[in-house]
């Protein structure tokens, strides 16, 4: 005789399904996980073994061009009428300079300021002092001589000199820095890889930091050598410094 079992018994057994399917879940993920960390094991195989190097080139290049700064002076009782003397000169030294075919003149300052003088605690305007001040460049075998000639055209202070290269020496000295630079890298690698008994491979990367040309600092001169002697003695320029960095990644 067939026996129907009863409702409660078929519902308890649809219940169980979703047990047993998260169950076999899991079994499939245990049988699964084994074959992920052996391809994980493998990427990390393959990394490169890399060692980073930075390089230094430095390379002196002459300066031939000198850059001065130079202005006029001037002190009287009066605001207009000092500013009007200054004004005059520093217009024939423009003009004179102009002649002469300097490089990158230009305005570098103009001052108009009071003068005091204090006696018994008291302060008194006496005059005023202005001021009128450009820059140039010109080539330094010529420095000497066009100094000369701005102080009789009305120039009454050297404020500065400073020698610099050309622009195209600095290029041509920009790249031998950067090749430089590159050389002590590699020879650097090299030297490290060697006393480890291992060899360079490949570049992996390469930075180049710059090559750098810092302004040489300008001489200061004093006002009261303009008597004569500054003017009319030579004037010698040096060399310039010019420095590279580059840094490469290396695999070996």
């Amino acid at each position: 005789m067939n026996k129907t079992l009863p409702f409660y018994a078929n519902f308890s057994f649809y219940r169980s399904l979703p047990a047993i399917f998260f169950s076999l879940g899991l079994l499939s993920l245990t049988l699964g996980s084994p074959v992920v960390a052996q391809e994980r094991g493998q990427t990390q195989g393959v990394l490169q073994r890399t060692i980073t190097v930075t390089g230094r080139g430095v390379e002196m290049i002459p300066t031939t061009k000198t850059q001065v700064q130079l202005g006029v002076e001037v002190q009287g009782k009066t605001a207009t009428a000092v500013q009007q003397q200054v004004a005059q000169r520093s217009t024939a030294v423009v003009e004179l300079l102009r002649s002469r075919n300097v490089e990158k003149l230009q305005t570098t300052g103009i001052r108009l300021n009071p003068v005091y003088s204090y006696e018994n605690n008291t302060q008194r305007l006496t005059g005023y002092v202005a001021t009128n001040s450009v820059s140039f460049r010109v080539d330094t075998q010529r420095a000497g001589a066009l100094l000369d000639e701005a102080v009789k055209a009305g120039a009454t202070q050297i404020d500065s000199l400073s020698f610099v290269a050309t622009d195209n020496a600095i290029a041509q000295g920009q790249q031998q820095a950067l090749r430089e630079a590159t050389t002590d890298a590699q020879q650097q690698a090299d030297t490290v890889l060697a006393a480890l008994n291992l060899t360079r491979r490949e570049i992996v990367s390469i930075q180049v930091n710059g090559a750098n040309t810092p302004p040489p600092p300008p001489i200061p001169l004093a006002r009261e050598a303009l008597a004569g002697k500054v003017a009319s003695t030579p004037v010698i320029g040096g060399e310039q410094q010019v420095e590279a960095n580059v840094t490469l990644q290396i695999s070996y």
